[in-house]
């Protein structure tokens, strides 16, 4: 049987892994954590549960098809639920904006702040629905490998103004400082900065509106457990705790992965989950990778880092809503200091999360379980995380005990903190980034690190790093462009056949 090693549980790695041994092959999916889901792992703490990966999932048809593709539906494994409200925005005066359910109640929350930008935001549905038509129904899963490829998308993408910036493609439409922070920020869901990312990332808004914002109970980690089950039962071997060091390459093709244990784990083909920084800079000999990886792998712009705060607290704070963005007081100027200046301003904004708000069973009776997400500079900041980790901790839990959550210092329980050096450390992220390389528009698409390995011949790449790009819809939908570009088991039988060989 044809043999698929896959380095790296995340979603995109667990993607690959099922659709590989759909197309008949014998998977063995290879991860450094201690458990399957990548930087989708869960933290307990005295009874306090978290979520330490993606907890905001859109299109949940991606994660269907995995089940699928063995006759099995996802209901069995996991229960995924609608959020009715995605996201509530808390601005630094006090004022908030509810995102989320049918078009009229966003309508209806646009008018109470500035109704002129009612018609407005119907004006930038469209826009964003044209470019989820080509961005994401038609080019999520195409290979983008084939510069001739690219260059046949351009008409079309500057017709769909992918030259501008998100924040520009928003501003075109609506006129209120709020509302455009508000439908401005997803890029960073994805690791970029609103002014600098390309609008073709505007795309997550008609993304969101047209499959919603879901929450899978028990959390992400749940879903994760679901998929796991369903690679046991389909017989893929999954081997954790496991780092792969290199790999072995011989006459332009993948031979072999070695562990840091010493172990050699041949195979035929090879897919990396990997930061695809991690696999041609160290993982892979120099000597295998094309000069285009290299380079890329040179001279790519990291996206920002995170600063993950995760708490519980002895009371519960029934107001808050299961995803709130909590707004500083700078909105471009607080992102130039992240992504441009790499300076820790002492103003931030905070995405909180607050599972509890949906379930339950993540924090004891009578309590609610947090986390805290701030966007950071990188590593290549050189900002001292020992020190300045434990002050930007005391600032988050004082800016939200001052609004959100009223007596957070006395009532915060149990909670530790995550900086970019941990990422760069448990999750081997370059520069500690959080999202691996930033979208820009010169790091997308065919710009970005192809799935189809830029060096050996049985090499293909998943991940945020990968096109299309990070994101939930992005990892899974990289799986997707594997599965067009793998052959399948049954092919690699008749090409080594001898009977298939011509005389």
């Amino acid at each position: 049987m044809s043999r698929v090693v896959v380095i790296g549980a995340g979603f995109g790695g667990i993607a690959a892994a099922l659709r590989a041994r759909a197309k008949g092959h014998d998977v063995t999916l290879v991860d450094r954590c201690a458990r399957l889901g990548g930087r989708a792992q869960v933290f307990e703490k005295d009874g306090f549960r978290h979520d330490a990966g993606p907890t905001v999932l859109t299109a949940p048809f991606l994660f269907e098809e995995l089940f699928a593709l063995f006759g099995k539906d996802i209901a069995d494994y996991v229960s995924i639920v609608p959020l009715p409200l995605w996201y509530r925005f808390h601005f630094h005066d006090g004022e908030t904006f509810d995102y989320g359910g049918g078009i009229e109640q966003t309508l209806a929350e646009i008018t109470r702040i500035h109704p002129p930008d009612a018609q407005g935001y119907l004006q930038l549905l469209e826009q964003s629905r044209r470019i989820y038509d080509v961005g994401f129904t038609a080019l999520a899963d195409a290979p983008f490998h084939r510069f001739l490829f690219m260059l046949r998308q351009v008409p079309q993408l500057l017709r769909l103004g992918a030259y501008r910036s998100v924040w520009q493609m928003v501003s075109r439409c609506v006129t209120h400082d709020k509302i455009r922070q508000a439908f401005s920020i997803q890029p960073l869901l994805v690791g970029g900065n609103p002014f600098d990312t390309t609008s073709i990332y505007g795309l997550i808004h008609f993304l969101e509106r047209a499959h919603g914002v879901h929450f899978a109970m028990g959390g992400t980690g749940a879903l994760v457990d679901g998929l796991a089950r369903l690679m046991v039962e389909q017989g893929i071997t999954v081997r954790l705790e496991t780092t792969v060091t290199s790999i072995e390459v011989e006459n332009g093709q993948v031979r072999a992965v070695l562990t840091e244990a010493g172990a050699r784990i041949e195979t035929d083909h090879l897919v990396s989950d990997a930061d695809p920084v991690h696999l041609y800079n160290t993982l892979l000999p120099r000597s295998a990778a094309r000069r285009s990886a290299r380079i890329k792998a040179r001279h790519s712009e990291q996206s920002m880092g995170l600063f993950v705060l995760y708490f519980g607290t002895n009371r519960q704070y029934p107001d808050v809503a299961h995803h709130t963005i909590w707004m500083g007081p700078r909105y471009r100027e607080l992102l130039d200091d992240i992504f441009h200046r790499k300076v820790l301003a002492e103003d931030f904004s905070i995405y909180l999360h607050r599972p509890t708000a949906t379930d339950p069973s993540f924090a004891p009776e009578g309590c609610d379980s947090f986390y805290a997400l701030i966007p950071v500079p990188n590593l290549t900041a050189g900002i001292d995380w020992a020190v300045e980790g434990p002050r930007l901790r005391d600032r988050v839990v004082a800016a939200l005990g001052g609004t959100l959550l009223p007596g957070l210092a006395e009532s915060i329980r149990a909670d530790f903190f995550m900086t970019p050096e941990d990422f760069e450390s448990r999750y081997l992220s370059p520069a500690g980034a959080g999202f691996s390389i930033a979208p820009h528009f010169s790091q997308s698409a065919w710009f970005r690190f192809h799935n189809r390995g830029e060096g050996p011949r049985n090499l293909y790449l998943v991940g945020a790093g990968s096109h299309p790009g990070a994101g939930l819809p992005g990892v899974l939908s990289s799986a997707k462009v594997v599965d067009r570009l793998l052959p399948s088991a049954a092919d690699d039988r008749a090409r080594l056949t001898p009977e298939a060989v011509p005389a």
